[in-house]
């Protein structure tokens, strides 16, 4: 098949030299998956009280809060907020409905005092 040796010489490093390109390129890709994998994505906000980190997937595997996010009073607003209507809903006008609501508003936002929590 082959005219001369030469040429079969020249085919079997070609071979070679493919089959060694082939290597080197399993190894780059298998160093790229490696790298790839220990990689994570980290984001705050900013005031710096949330810290979030991803994984390579983007999976959630790090959340920290900063202890001043529990001077954030939004949520507990919130949950006062609905915590009054659930009551005036559920009790109306009985006296208990409000005692029900200053309670909680003592305990969520303590420097609120007892205003109408159905604002």
């Amino acid at each position: 098949m082959w005219a001369d040796d030469a040429a079969l010489d020249a085919a079997g490093r070609r071979l070679d030299e493919w089959e060694s390109s082939l290597a080197e390129r399993a190894e780059r890709a298998k160093r790229l998956s490696t790298a790839m994998r220990s990689l994570t994505g980290t984001a705050r906000n900013a005031d710096r009280t949330i810290d979030v980190t991803v994984d390579s997937t983007g999976l959630l595997i790090d959340l920290r809060l900063d202890e001043r996010i529990r001077q954030q009073p939004a949520a507990r607003a919130d949950l006062l907020r609905q915590v009054g209507n659930v009551t005036a809903e559920s009790l109306g006008d009985d006296p208990s409905a409000q005692a029900i609501i200053d309670s909680y508003r003592s305990r969520l936002l303590p420097d609120q005092g007892s205003n109408d929590a159905r604002r």
